[in-house]
């Protein structure tokens, strides 16, 4: 059995096949989705795909840093108000943005801290999204470590040492369709970081594996990804699915 950690299948990249999809990726043997949020307006479509498949489906809550931008405040005051009507299974996906907009950093670095706390809070998992910040967000997660700071660092695409050091902030790697890559790279370090550190992850409708590069993604792909994790590492398909699954339930409480 698979876990996919990380999928946007309320996405309206699914609209007309929804279904179809959901029960592809359950044929693949993927028996649990995590669903990360984006900001208030996809909230909807979030709430009614956990309506639609209940026992699959487990949503997390957060404001993604392409969406901080100068409501940020009001959404953060809507992440927190949901967290007083219900529960979540983490705080994400959160974190730092650099490649779409520079400028926002300081409110990006505001709201990180913000949603880090908040799951301090609540006693949850973080989910962090990264691109074109490592710094900016190990500098955040520096000022926050502790016992009570764990997580996941979402399509993790950096190096051994950055790898090693999100581990060291209690952070499980994310390891999506990068790692199908011939250009991905990870592939070239990923065995030397033990299985128990990572998770796998689709961050379906983007991100597809080869042979499916540059096309829709979709959470029975998750099968692909785990089958090049088992390659890199030298060991059964069956044994990455079965600790990768193991190391989800850990993380999110399940």
């Amino acid at each position: 059995m698979l876990t996919d950690t990380h999928a946007h299948l309320y996405s309206t990249s699914f609209d007309e096949d929804r279904e179809a999809m959901m029960l592809r990726a359950i044929d693949a043997g993927i028996s649990r989705f995590f669903i990360p949020a984006i900001d208030s307006g996809h909230a909807k479509a979030m709430f009614q795909l956990e309506k639609q498949y209940p026992d699959l489906v487990h949503l997390m809550m957060g404001l993604h840093p392409t969406s901080v931008k100068e409501n940020y405040k009001e959404e953060l005051d809507f992440v927190a108000q949901q967290f007083l009507l219900r529960k979540f299974i983490a705080v994400g996906e959160i974190g730092i943005d650099l490649y779409w907009d520079k400028s926002t950093l300081a409110i990006q670095q505001e709201a990180f801290r913000f949603q880090i706390q908040l799951a301090k809070k609540y006693k949850l998992p973080i989910v962090i999204h990264c691109r074109d910040a490592f710094d900016e967000v190990f500098e955040v997660l520096e000022s926050e470590k502790g016992e009570d700071l764990f997580g996941i660092f979402h399509c993790f695409t950096g190096t051994l040492e950055q790898a090693k050091r999100a581990i060291g902030y209690n952070m499980k790697l994310g390891i999506g369709g990068v790692v199908t890559f011939k250009n991905g790279k990870i592939d070239q370090f990923l065995n030397q970081i033990d299985l128990s550190q990572i998770v796998l992850e689709t961050d379906a409708p983007y991100l597809s594996p080869a042979p499916f590069r540059g096309k829709r993604n979709e959470s029975s792909y998750l099968a692909l990804i785990n089958k090049k994790v088992a390659e890199v590492y030298g060991v059964s398909e069956n044994e990455v699915a079965r600790i990768t699954t193991k190391n989800a339930k850990e993380i999110f409480s399940i």
